[in-house]
């Protein structure tokens, strides 16, 4: 049974090692980098998940440590705005991001200097965003759809292609383009700029970081596979790196995408800079995650919980209606490629046999110290409910019979929902219950103890024998812990 305390990775190797390479890159490139930033900024669960150790922040913390040589620039396609694109994992559109994004670097003392609207057509949405941005202080940049791109390099290098683009004003030796999310345009942003830098006579460089796939662990490593999985609805493949093989005789790892236009990125390289800096997309990277691993064992088993998670998640996506056939196909044989099968996701069985017993839905949650628990569905608590429960009376070292919230508490909700909101079900949901609880511990010491004990769940791993109310999902997520659950509705 997995300890979910296991460290594999080492954060502050990690963090000392990325800047150093950042500025050795910068350095290289006469003093200048455009440097795109693929994947989460910062709440990179996925990292820190197949990565223990690595702390969802990890990125942002580099990036604070060369604070004073960069500026962010933050890119977003219009067609998003217009058609108010969703982050599937915050449930925010794609424009509101911008704004958070934006205040949480200059919060943290990042700074931003602009917004690029990509493929930029005149909307009424699209305007109304850019006068958002502006009256916020932000500088906003358009870059417009260039006619046979990317494959037409005549035009693209061109002052009808990328010369038809806004220069965006940089000041900084680094500059971060990052975005929402993919599809939002940030590598042609990067070389858009290179353009115009050269045509103004300044020496500038261009630079991929992305965390996964780890290029210099092994292409069928559970790490890259749990990658995949992640990126299951987007059909990435991770592929040795041919271009890396054949100039350096060294195998590495990239992806499908990076490779199949890398040809392209070195005809755009040679065209713009006279001559190309690199000589595979491997190159082009500046990961140094693959040399912080310090215990593989932990981060292999790590990543393969992580693999049956997105299973799971697909699972009941396709119940509903949000995933397809093919990244079910997809994720059965990345499962079978890291030889691990649904069952060895330790919280499963244990739900599974709670249900059989009582025969209502049931929960099963692991502890970091590897304790399963369990949770059932009673006249008065959802089974979710009763696993959050019996989870702090565990921490808070109280005995399992304690009884943490009185009935007289319980019913006056119970009540409310059924007589004046129009609810069908009086179990209390997981928002309730702590709400409850929270009240209970103004005048009952164990809930008060129960209560200390809730920054412990982050990182457990629950699963649920039926699919969860969006409330319940959404409260798990903000406890940060890891769900899964059986594609079935209550």
């Amino acid at each position: 049974m997995q300890n979910l305390k296991k460290i594999g990775f080492d954060n502050q190797k990690y963090l000392t090692m990325q800047s150093a390479h950042i500025r050795e890159r910068i350095a290289n490139f006469g003093g200048k980098l455009y440097l795109e930033f693929g994947g989460k900024l910062f709440d990179d669960y996925h990292a820190s998940r197949v990565l223990p150790g690595f702390k969802p922040d990890s990125k942002l913390q580099m990036l604070l440590q060369l604070k004073e040589e960069a500026e962010i620039v933050i890119v977003i396609n219009s067609n998003d705005i217009e058609k108010n694109k969703v982050r599937g994992d915050l449930g925010i559109t794609y424009d509101v991001d911008v704004i958070r994004l934006f205040q949480i670097f200059t919060k943290i003392g990042l700074y931003v200097s602009s917004v690029v609207l990509t493929q930029y057509e005149s909307k009424p949405a699209v305007d109304a965003f850019q006068n958002r941005l502006e009256s916020l202080g932000l500088k906003v940049y358009h870059h417009y759809r260039i006619k046979g791109y990317p494959s037409d390099l005549k035009r693209i290098i061109s002052p009808d292609g990328y010369g038809k683009n806004d220069y965006i004003a940089t000041s900084r030796k680094l500059v971060v383009v990052t975005a929402p999310g993919p599809g939002s345009g940030k590598m042609a942003t990067c070389l858009s700029q290179l353009y115009h830098e050269h045509q103004r006579g300044i020496r500038a460089g261009y630079a991929k970081f992305e965390t996964f796939p780890i290029w210099n662990i092994p292409l069928r490593h559970p790490v890259n596979i749990a990658y995949e999985a992640a990126t299951s609805d987007l059909n990435d493949v991770n592929m040795i790196d041919s271009f890396h093989l054949e100039a350096y005789g060294e195998t590495t790892v990239n992806y499908n995408r990076d490779i199949e236009i890398f040809p392209v990125l070195n005809a755009m390289f040679e065209h713009i800079l006279g001559e190309s800096p690199y000589k595979s997309p491997t190159d082009m990277g500046v990961n140094m995650a693959g040399n912080c691993i310090i215990d593989d064992a932990v981060v292999c088993e790590a990543s393969r919980q992580e693999i049956i998670r997105r299973y799971y998640t697909a699972l009941c996506g396709q119940r509903k209606g949000t995933a397809t056939d093919a990244e079910i196909y997809k994720l059965e044989l990345l499962m079978q490629q890291a030889k691990i099968k649904p069952e060895d996701h330790f919280v499963i069985a244990p739900a599974l046999a709670k249900e059989q017993e009582t025969g209502e839905p049931a929960t099963a949650m692991q502890l970091p110290d590897g304790t399963i628990l369990t949770g059932k569905t009673s006249d008065l608590l959802g089974a979710c409910s009763a696993l959050l429960l019996n989870a702090l009376k565990y921490f808070a070292g109280l005995d399992d019979t304690v009884l943490l919230m009185s009935p007289h508490v319980i019913e006056p909700i119970q009540n409310l929902k059924i007589q004046h909101l129009g609810n069908q079900n009086p179990r209390l949901h997981t928002d309730e219950t702590l709400l409850a609880l929270s009240i209970c511990a103004t005048t009952d010491e164990n809930a008060k103890k129960a209560m200390e004990q809730i920054a412990k769940l982050r990182g457990c791993e629950v699963h649920s024998t039926v699919i969860l109310s969006a409330v319940d999902e959404r409260i798990f997520k903000r406890l940060g812990v890891n769900l899964t659950c059986e594609p079935k509705f209550s």
